[in-house]
This record gives structure tokens, C-alpha cells and sequence, in this order.
């Protein structure tokens, strides 16, 4: 009678014991959803894995694509103004649609560089890497401050080649502009960015 009292009992508590595991499943995979994408928000620019797993707390790379990809899935379900991409160097970024930047652009923040700066770094980017004696020809003598000032915002590096310079730009740059780290890519990147206002 004992034996049986104890099986009968026993089935509950199995059960709840399995519930209160479910849930506690559920409410970790939200919280490293929500985490996700606090800090893809929070960086306003692309994240690769290793970056996004630092703040999961874990090194599996697998574990961190398969949580964004979850992620990414459920801001396409919801049809907001924003959207999360996968880039093809393995990096996430939470960015608004192209469609609704028209109406809003005039309420972003002051740019990040001035003209002119903002036009010799395109240059180096685009031609990387170039040297600096090429630059200032393009750009004229006032590249020369163009350049101390992107070298020390950390968007560009500057190496000793003989009597001048060779000039790249850096993941920093890759990464705030959200362009591939691969700098192949990144050139198609940017000359498609360059040919659209010439197609508007």
C-alpha cells in the first residue's frame, strides 16, 4: 500500500520537477536573447561572435550564431522599423531598414567627421593600401591633418615604407561603418556606396 501511495506520488512531483525545468530553460534563453540584443543595440555597429559570446559569458561560437540567428528571426516576425542582418564575416548588426532612413535622417546625430576628413578617408579606404605621398597628391596638403586626425580617432594605421607611409584603415573603421572586415569586400562595399547617388 506504502509502495503504492509513493508511485502515485511520485508522478507529480516528476512532472513539476520537469515543468519548473522547462520554464527555467525558457527563462535563460530569453535573458540571453534580451542580452543579445541589448548589446547589439547599445554598440550600434556590427559584432562578431567572439564579441557577442564575451557578453553570453561563453566560447562557443556555434551556441552564439544559433542565439542571434533566433534573434534575427524574431525582429523579421515582428515587421518593425528595425531589422537585425547576418554579415557574411560572421558578424550580427541591429540597424534600422533602408526603407524608413528617407523620413529620419534629419534627427541623427552630428556626423562623426567633417567634409573634408570624412572625403580622405573614403579615398584611403577605398585605395588602401595607398601611401600617404599618393593621398595628399589626390587630396592636397590638408590631408596631412586629415590624417594625424583619423589616425588618432583609430579609424586609420599609418607604417613607415621608405620616405612615406602606407595607409589602411582598421577594424574600428570596418566596424562603425558597418563594412566587411575582408578588404575585397569591403571595396565593392563601398564603390556601391559611392555609385548611388550618381543613379539617384
Amino acid at each position: 500500500m506504502k509502495a503504492k501511495i509513493t508511485a502515485l506520488t511520485g508522478l507529480p512531483l516528476k512532472a513539476d520537477k520537469a515543468k519548473q525545468e522547462e520554464t527555467a530553460k525558457a527563462e535563460k534563453l530569453k535573458h540571453e536573447l534580451a542580452l543579445l540584443e541589448a548589446a547589439l543595440y547599445v554598440a550600434g555597429r556590427p559584432l562578431d561572435l567572439k564579441t557577442l559570446g564575451s557578453i553570453l559569458k561563453t566560447r562557443s561560437k556555434r551556441k552564439v550564431q544559433r542565439l542571434a540567428r533566433m534573434l534575427m528571426k524574431e525582429y523579421a516576425s515582428r515587421n518593425t522599423a528595425l531589422e537585425i542582418l547576418e554579415l557574411k564575416d560572421e558578424r550580427f548588426v541591429l540597424q534600422l531598414k533602408a526603407e524608413f532612413t528617407p523620413q529620419v535622417k534629419r534627427l541623427v546625430k552630428r556626423p562623426l567627421l567633417s567634409t573634408g576628413p570624412l572625403k580622405t578617408l573614403a579615398y584611403i579606404a577605398y585605395r588602401q593600401p595607398v601611401s600617404q605621398i599618393r593621398v595628399v597628391a589626390v587630396r592636397g596638403r590638408h590631408a596631412y591633418q586629415h590624417i594625424k586626425q583619423l589616425e588618432e580617432m583609430g579609424l586609420i594605421t599609418r607604417e613607415k615604407s621608405g620616405r612615406s607611409s602606407i595607409l589602411k584603415t582598421t577594424p574600428y573603421f570596418a566596424d562603425y561603418f558597418g563594412l566587411s572586415h575582408d578588404i575585397a569586400t569591403m571595396k565593392r562595399q563601398l564603390k556601391r556606396i559611392f555609385q548611388k547617388p550618381q543613379s539617384q
